[in-house]
Protein backbone atom coordinates (compact mmCIF):
# COMPACT_ATOMS: atom_id res chain seq x y z
CA UNK A 1 0.00 0.00 0.00
CA UNK A 2 1.54 3.32 -1.10
CA UNK A 3 0.92 6.14 1.31
CA UNK A 4 0.60 9.81 0.42
CA UNK A 5 0.54 12.85 2.68
CA UNK A 6 -1.82 15.22 0.91
CA UNK A 7 -4.53 17.82 1.28
CA UNK A 8 -8.17 16.84 1.65
CA UNK A 9 -10.63 19.64 0.96
CA UNK A 10 -13.31 20.61 3.43
CA UNK A 11 -15.28 23.81 3.92
CA UNK A 12 -18.10 25.45 2.02
CA UNK A 13 -18.28 26.60 -1.57
CA UNK A 14 -15.77 29.43 -2.21
CA UNK A 15 -14.52 29.01 1.38
CA UNK A 16 -11.80 26.32 1.19
CA UNK A 17 -10.32 24.63 4.22
CA UNK A 18 -7.93 21.70 3.93
CA UNK A 19 -6.93 18.85 6.19
CA UNK A 20 -3.39 17.50 5.86
CA UNK A 21 -3.97 13.74 5.85
CA UNK A 22 -2.13 10.47 5.39
CA UNK A 23 -4.08 8.36 2.90
CA UNK A 24 -3.74 5.47 0.53
CA UNK A 25 -2.79 6.87 -2.89
CA UNK A 26 -5.75 5.03 -4.47
CA UNK A 27 -8.39 6.65 -2.25
CA UNK A 28 -10.22 9.76 -3.49
CA UNK A 29 -9.04 13.26 -2.57
CA UNK A 30 -11.80 13.99 -0.09
CA UNK A 31 -12.46 10.34 0.75
CA UNK A 32 -11.13 7.90 3.29
CA UNK A 33 -7.85 8.68 5.01
CA UNK A 34 -5.73 6.95 7.63
CA UNK A 35 -4.86 9.86 9.91
CA UNK A 36 -5.26 13.62 10.01
CA UNK A 37 -1.92 15.26 10.87
CA UNK A 38 -2.76 18.94 10.36
CA UNK A 39 -4.86 21.67 8.73
CA UNK A 40 -4.37 24.43 6.18
CA UNK A 41 -6.61 27.51 5.89
CA UNK A 42 -5.70 29.47 2.71
CA UNK A 43 -8.10 32.31 3.59
CA UNK A 44 -5.97 33.45 6.51
CA UNK A 45 -3.04 35.86 5.92
CA UNK A 46 0.32 34.29 5.09
CA UNK A 47 1.91 35.46 8.32
CA UNK A 48 -0.89 34.07 10.50
CA UNK A 49 0.08 31.29 12.92
CA UNK A 50 -3.26 29.48 12.40
CA UNK A 51 -2.85 29.27 8.62
CA UNK A 52 -0.95 25.95 8.85
CA UNK A 53 -1.27 23.61 11.83
CA UNK A 54 0.95 20.55 11.57
CA UNK A 55 1.76 17.72 13.97
CA UNK A 56 5.47 17.40 13.18
CA UNK A 57 5.97 14.20 15.22
CA UNK A 58 3.22 12.34 13.35
CA UNK A 59 4.50 13.69 10.03
CA UNK A 60 8.01 12.36 10.81
CA UNK A 61 6.47 9.02 11.82
CA UNK A 62 4.61 8.66 8.52
CA UNK A 63 7.62 9.85 6.48
CA UNK A 64 9.70 7.14 8.17
CA UNK A 65 7.05 4.60 7.11
CA UNK A 66 7.45 5.60 3.46
CA UNK A 67 4.65 8.12 2.97
CA UNK A 68 5.35 10.57 0.15
CA UNK A 69 4.12 14.15 0.42
CA UNK A 70 2.51 15.98 -2.48
CA UNK A 71 4.21 19.12 -3.77
CA UNK A 72 2.03 21.49 -1.73
CA UNK A 73 2.52 19.48 1.48
CA UNK A 74 6.25 19.29 0.74
CA UNK A 75 6.25 23.11 0.71
CA UNK A 76 4.70 23.06 4.20
CA UNK A 77 7.27 20.52 5.40
CA UNK A 78 10.10 22.63 3.95
CA UNK A 79 8.81 25.69 5.84
CA UNK A 80 8.58 23.60 9.04
CA UNK A 81 12.08 22.17 8.50
CA UNK A 82 10.99 18.52 8.15
CA UNK A 83 12.14 17.98 4.55
CA UNK A 84 14.05 19.88 1.88
CA UNK A 85 12.12 20.83 -1.25
CA UNK A 86 14.16 21.19 -4.43
CA UNK A 87 13.12 24.05 -6.67
CA UNK A 88 11.60 22.93 -9.93
CA UNK A 89 13.09 24.09 -13.21
CA UNK A 90 10.81 24.54 -16.19
CA UNK A 91 12.55 26.70 -18.79
CA UNK A 92 9.61 26.28 -21.19
CA UNK A 93 7.13 27.86 -18.77
CA UNK A 94 8.07 31.44 -19.58
CA UNK A 95 7.97 30.99 -23.35
CA UNK A 96 4.94 32.22 -25.27
CA UNK A 97 2.64 29.74 -27.00
CA UNK A 98 2.84 28.62 -30.62
CA UNK A 99 0.16 31.03 -31.89
CA UNK A 100 1.80 34.04 -30.24
CA UNK A 101 5.20 33.06 -31.67
CA UNK A 102 3.62 32.84 -35.14
CA UNK A 103 1.99 36.26 -34.71
CA UNK A 104 5.28 37.79 -33.56
CA UNK A 105 7.12 36.27 -36.54
CA UNK A 106 4.47 37.61 -38.92
CA UNK A 107 4.69 41.03 -37.30
CA UNK A 108 8.49 40.97 -37.55
CA UNK A 109 8.45 40.03 -41.24
CA UNK A 110 5.83 42.73 -41.93
CA UNK A 111 8.04 45.31 -40.21
CA UNK A 112 11.07 44.13 -42.21
CA UNK A 113 9.10 44.39 -45.46
CA UNK A 114 7.84 47.83 -44.47
CA UNK A 115 11.40 48.97 -43.66
CA UNK A 116 12.66 47.50 -46.94
CA UNK A 117 9.89 49.28 -48.89
CA UNK A 118 10.68 52.55 -47.10
CA UNK A 119 14.37 52.10 -47.92
CA UNK A 120 13.56 51.40 -51.56
CA UNK A 121 11.26 54.45 -51.61
CA UNK A 122 14.04 56.54 -50.10
CA UNK A 123 16.53 55.24 -52.70
CA UNK A 124 14.01 55.92 -55.47
CA UNK A 125 13.42 59.46 -54.17
CA UNK A 126 17.19 60.01 -53.96
CA UNK A 127 17.59 58.75 -57.55
CA UNK A 128 14.77 61.04 -58.71
CA UNK A 129 16.35 63.97 -56.87
CA UNK A 130 19.70 63.17 -58.48
CA UNK A 131 18.04 62.94 -61.90
CA UNK A 132 16.23 66.23 -61.31
CA UNK A 133 19.52 67.78 -60.18
CA UNK A 134 21.26 66.49 -63.32
CA UNK A 135 18.39 67.74 -65.48
CA UNK A 136 18.53 71.15 -63.80
CA UNK A 137 22.30 71.28 -64.29
CA UNK A 138 21.90 70.27 -67.92
CA UNK A 139 19.16 72.86 -68.45
CA UNK A 140 21.31 75.50 -66.78
CA UNK A 141 24.28 74.55 -68.90
CA UNK A 142 22.10 74.61 -72.00
CA UNK A 143 20.72 77.99 -70.99
CA UNK A 144 24.24 79.34 -70.41
CA UNK A 145 25.36 77.96 -73.80
CA UNK A 146 22.34 79.61 -75.44
CA UNK A 147 23.09 82.86 -73.61
CA UNK A 148 26.71 82.67 -74.75
CA UNK A 149 25.57 81.96 -78.31
CA UNK A 150 23.06 84.82 -78.14
CA UNK A 151 25.68 87.24 -76.81
CA UNK A 152 28.12 86.02 -79.44
CA UNK A 153 25.49 86.57 -82.17
CA UNK A 154 24.68 90.01 -80.76
CA UNK A 155 28.34 90.93 -80.63
CA UNK A 156 28.78 89.69 -84.17
CA UNK A 157 25.77 91.67 -85.30
CA UNK A 158 27.01 94.70 -83.39
CA UNK A 159 30.40 94.33 -85.01
CA UNK A 160 28.81 94.01 -88.44
CA UNK A 161 26.28 96.79 -87.89
CA UNK A 162 28.80 99.66 -87.66
CA UNK A 163 30.55 98.31 -90.68
CA UNK A 164 27.31 98.45 -92.60
CA UNK A 165 26.56 101.84 -91.10
CA UNK A 166 29.84 103.15 -92.36
CA UNK A 167 29.04 102.00 -95.84
CA UNK A 168 25.69 103.64 -95.60
CA UNK A 169 27.23 106.99 -94.72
Amino acid sequence: MSLRIRLSRAGAKKRPFYRIVVADSRSPRDGRYIEKIGTFDPLLPRDSAERINLDADRAKHWLSHGALPTDRVLRFFDAAGLMKREARNNPQKGLPGKKRQEREEAKKTAEEEKAKAAEEEKAKAAAEAEAAKDAAAAAEEEASVEAEDKTAVEEAEAAEAPAEGEKAE
